[in-house]
């Protein structure tokens, strides 16, 4: 059964992470992603994502529902594989990123969920702060990599409105709707390492 400090430091670690004390598991940032989805004219999904962020314990990662996390997000890393949307995304009509650089996100309150955690806390986005709910589910692992590495993984997800958060940019469609949807679909994909424990040396 996975120790609650596992699943904690799966949904808190990010590649970016620099701490006085490490944690003992680290993201593999090769095969993690923090991205987002939005409808586009009403008849598709556009995918992104965000490339650069940072992350800070707080408390004892060994008793979960006590523990903290800061995250910060730097908005300019935003990719969605287009140049020019990327960077309407960073003007004011959206996320203003000369005037808001940064998206954050603080913990309040972390709790047990079946096999999973509900992570409750404060996402800020262009100044505004709204309590949302990060469900983190789909925990997989441990299992020793061929390097003699531990490995978990783990998916979470949540939704918010952008409305809310002074995200309001949008154009009426001739037909009805809108060219942006409201509702915006975060979904973490998230792989973390424990290295191997170094060989003794060998006696003399």
């Amino acid at each position: 059964m996975l120790g609650r400090s596992v699943v904690l430091a799966l949904v808190l670690a990010a590649p970016l992470a620099a701490s006085a004390q490490a944690p003992a598991w680290e993201v593999d940032a090769a095969h993690t992603h923090i991205g987002f989805s939005v409808r586009h004219l009403m008849v598709s999904n556009v995918k992104g994502e965000f490339t650069k962020y940072k992350v800070k314990i707080d408390g004892d990662a060994k008793d979960a529902p006590k523990a903290g996390i800061d995250v910060a997000i730097d908005v300019a890393s935003i990719n969605t594989g287009v140049a020019d949307r990327d960077k309407h995304l960073k003007s004011p009509d959206f996320f203003d990123a000369a005037k808001f650089p940064t998206i954050t996100f603080k913990s309040k309150k972390i709790t047990k969920a079946g096999k999973g955690l509900k992570i409750a806390g404060v996402l800020t986005i262009r100044g505004v702060a709204k309590d949302v709910v990060l469900e983190a589910k789909d925990i997989s692992g441990p299992i020793k990599d061929p390097w003699g590495n531990q490995r978990l993984g783990l998916t979470a997800t949540t939704k918010i409105d952008r409305r809310q958060f002074g995200l309001t940019w949008n154009k009426a469609l001739e037909a009805g709707g809108v060219v942006v949807g409201t509702d915006v679909n975060i979904n973490l994909e998230i792989e973390l390492m424990q290295k191997g424990q170094p060989a003794p040396a060998a006696a003399k």
